[in-house]
C-alpha cells in the first residue's frame, strides 16, 4: 500500500512538472508606455519550475532575472533596473499561452502590460 501511494504521488508530481510550459529562449516584448511604445527583450533559462535569465531595453540596459518561477502557465520574476542612475526593483507576473506570454509589471504604482513573442 505504501509503495502504491508513493507511485501515485510521484506520478502526480511528474504530471504537474510536465505540464509546465518550457519558455527557455529569446523573447521580444512590447508595451504601451506613457510616451509611446516600449520594446524589451528577454532571455529565459528554465530548469523545472525555476526561471533565470536576463532582459534588455534601450531605457534601462541589461537586468538579471531573479526570484523567477513558472508553475503551469503562471510566470513571475523580478528584475532590478537602472532608471536615470536610480535602481528600482520591478516585479513581473503573467501567463504563458503557447508562443505568447502576457505580463504585467508594476512601475511606481503604474501597471505596464507586456506582450512577449518567441523570437
Amino acid at each position: 500500500m505504501k509503495l502504491l501511494l508513493t507511485l501515485i504521488a510521484l506520478f502526480a508530481f511528474g504530471t504537474s512538472v510536465a505540464s509546465a510550459a518550457d519558455i527557455s529562449g529569446n523573447w521580444t516584448a512590447t508595451a504601451e508606455g506613457p510616451n509611446g511604445a516600449i520594446t524589451r527583450t528577454f532571455t529565459f533559462k528554465q530548469d523545472g519550475s525555476k526561471l533565470t535569465g536576463e532582459t534588455n531595453s534601450e531605457y534601462t540596459g541589461k537586468s538579471t532575472i531573479t526570484d523567477g518561477k513558472i508553475e503551469g502557465d503562471a510566470i513571475s520574476f523580478t528584475i532590478t533596473a537602472n532608471f536615470q542612475g536610480e535602481e528600482r526593483k520591478l516585479t513581473y507576473k503573467g501567463k504563458v499561452t503557447g508562443d505568447t506570454i502576457k505580463l504585467s509589471s508594476d512601475f511606481g504604482g503604474n501597471a505596464i502590460e507586456w506582450t512577449l513573442k518567441k523570437s
